[in-house]
């Protein structure tokens, strides 16, 4: 292979990789059921700044954080096993761990806006509730 030929397979192959990074949906951050109550759910701590709860985040709507491949609430702690995009859809499958408990749940995300998601229940066909990202 001649070295024109081998530089427009890498540069395809590069803008394939680039393309298919382009449409993956980010959930990182910190979501709260009320774009307005986000300093009341959520904080920084420590050196790290790190984000984390309010004592009193769950009376204003309460929220998760996303990390790399976790799924943090005020009382529980996941860890992603399986994460699957459909479309605007990420279906999560999560191992959980609460003070008293371990258990795998299934989440289904769907993205309204970049920065709104909604959270759909599998067999609740009405049941839904709508995040928004802080800025925090």
């Amino acid at each position: 292979m001649d070295g024109s030929l081998k530089f427009a397979m890498a540069a395809m192959l590069t803008s394939l990789l680039l393309l298919e990074e382009a449409h993956a949906i980010d959930l990182s951050g910190a979501w709260a059921t009320n774009a307005d109550q986000c300093s009341h759910v959520f904080t920084r701590k420590g050196r790290a700044h790190q984000i984390g709860f309010t004592a009193l985040s769950q009376q204003h709507g309460g929220g998760f954080i996303v990390e790399a491949d976790r799924l943090r609430g005020k009382f529980a702690s996941c860890k992603i096993k399986t994460m699957k995009e459909d479309g605007q859809t990420v279906n999560i499958i999560a191992g959980c761990a609460t003070d008293i408990m371990l258990s795998n749940v299934q989440f289904s995300l769907k993205v309204l806006e970049p920065n709104k998601i909604s959270r759909t229940f599998p067999g609740m066909q009405d049941m839904e509730i709508s995040y928004y990202r802080c800025p925090i």
